[in-house]
């Protein structure tokens, strides 16, 4: 069979194998928490104000598109998560639904994601962590709290909290998710905290002109839509929630609760922090800066609440950087399992957790951290999801059309609309980010083509006939 059609058989992903398994320790609460920690963070902590800069006001309409695309995808993943209860998310799904080249791009796009992910929220939580030892009256060295691009050597803090969280994640899934749950309740009550300080100071004026910049469109770098292209980043997550597949006791139940639920909880609290904020003070305040709330409530008289919020951050931020290294870890496996990337990859320690793709996944985020600033590592990330999410919406279509009889536990309602608004919406996202964005990630994507024609097609189970294709 040509590799551009040889298909994963679902019965046979989803059947018992010998090889290294991770262990299921996961029950939906943790699933949950580990979404809702994976998208509250750095898009709603510091990336509001990059979004607002783009569209002034009117990126409440952003919050509500993003929100609205990445719900279908949710849907999409929650269906297709529960049919195949495997490590590999969207990489996985698309090898079983549209051949093992498209998986190999969609697994590729996912490793750029993933990382970029990682490397953008640590340098957010970076902003976060100086801006609240300032306030205590500690200034670490300008040379050590930025990349080359805003003239300093290295942003140290943000290798470092990479370093720890990557700590935690050797240590197991259970006693990291467990952690995570109770960072995840800080986080939460920091925003609240926000939104009550800031509404007795909500002024309608603020939101006067509301759409300074327009709707925009597709390659067009202001506006909702630019905006929406980059919030986007702020509610992504979820899909790390699939990942956990394998590690989960009753995968038929829990996925769909905690896919669908953190989606739900996310898109009300980011919505009404945006309004909060915007009312608070107008955008031009700000806008540029990379902990907004914080400074929000500094520019309100509020220091003491806005040292509490900065705190919060730095404490909780993390709780993103253990969902996507989590996730990524288990991606790589997956990839490895299959013999798209070296096996040795796929190597599982007595804890049950993927050490090897771990570490090596947190020293390549590191880097990326300690040398790039944020808006370009979370604009390239942006473009990994939404192929990603576009692939998804595709699989949940072709599969109900391939095989419209096959048990489905969780059914992704209107499914056609939900597929269409997925994949129409990335597209148009991902015409509206930076054209060095686009050209970015279709190098990155040709690199990985290379790789896979050169090494991965030729090495794969399907390949050597060590499994049976679709």
């Amino acid at each position: 069979m040509a590799f551009w059609n040889r298909r994963r058989s679902i019965d046979v992903m989803t059947a018992p194998h010998d090889g290294p398994r991770l262990k299921p320790t996961l029950s939906w609460p943790h699933l949950l928490a580990l979404g809702v920690g994976a998208i509250v963070g750095t898009g709603i902590l510091t990336l509001i104000g990059v979004g607002a800069g783009l569209a002034g006001p009117a990126v409440l309409i952003s919050f509500g598109l993003a929100g609205l695309v990445c719900a279908c995808a949710a849907l999409a993943y929650a269906e297709l998560s529960t049919m195949m209860p495997a490590a590999g998310s969207a990489y996985t799904y698309s090898y079983a639904v549209l051949g093992e080249m498209i998986a190999w791009v969609v697994g590729w796009s996912l490793i750029l994601e993933y990382s970029l992910v990682v490397s953008a929220v640590a340098v957010g939580w970076s902003g976060y962590a100086v801006g609240f030892l300032s306030g205590l009256g500690v200034d670490l060295p300008a040379a050590l709290v930025a990349g080359p691009h805003a003239g300093g050597i290295i942003n140290l803090p943000a290798v470092a909290i990479i370093g720890v969280v990557t700590g935690l994640l050797l240590l197991g899934t259970k006693e990291s998710a467990t952690l995570n749950a109770v960072l995840v309740v800080i986080k939460i009550a920091a925003l609240v905290v926000f939104v009550a300080i800031a509404l007795p100071a909500f002024k309608t004026e603020n939101f006067t002109p509301f759409m300074p910049n327009g709707f925009g469109a597709p390659f067009v770098q202001t506006g909702v839509m630019a905006a929406a292209a980059i919030i986007f980043f702020a509610f992504y997550g979820f899909d790390a929630i699939s990942t956990a597949a394998e590690e989960t006791k009753k995968p038929e139940r829990d996925l769909a609760i905690g896919i669908v639920g953190s989606m739900l909880v996310c898109t009300a609290l980011y919505l009404v922090v945006a309004a909060a904020a915007i009312g608070a003070r107008p955008v031009a305040d700000f806008a540029d800066s990379p902990e907004p709330l914080a400074l929000i409530l500094r520019q309100m008289g509020q220091g003491t609440a806005a040292q509490w919020i900065a705190a919060a951050a730095v404490i909780a931020l993390p709780t993103v950087l253990l969902a996507f290294l989590f996730g990524q870890s288990r991606i790589f496996l997956g990839m490895a399992r299959d013999g798209l990337l070296p096996r040795r990859l796929a190597k599982v320690s007595a804890r049950g957790v993927p050490a090897v793709v771990t570490v090596f996944t947190a020293v390549v985020v590191a880097i990326l951290a300690g040398l790039l600033p944020l808006d370009e590592l979370a604009s390239l990330a942006n473009a990994g999801t939404l192929a990603a999410f576009c692939s998804v919406g595709v699989c949940l279509v072709v599969l109900r059309i391939r095989e419209p009889n096959r048990k489905r536990v969780f059914k992704a309602p209107l499914w056609p609309l939900v597929g269409a608004i997925s994949v129409i919406g990335c597209i148009v996202f991902f015409l509206s980010l930076k054209p060095v964005t686009q050209v970015g990630f279709v190098v990155w994507n040709l690199i990985g083509v290379a790789i896979y024609l050169l090494w991965s097609s030729k090495n794969s189970r399907l390949a050597k006939g060590e499994e049976e294709a679709a």
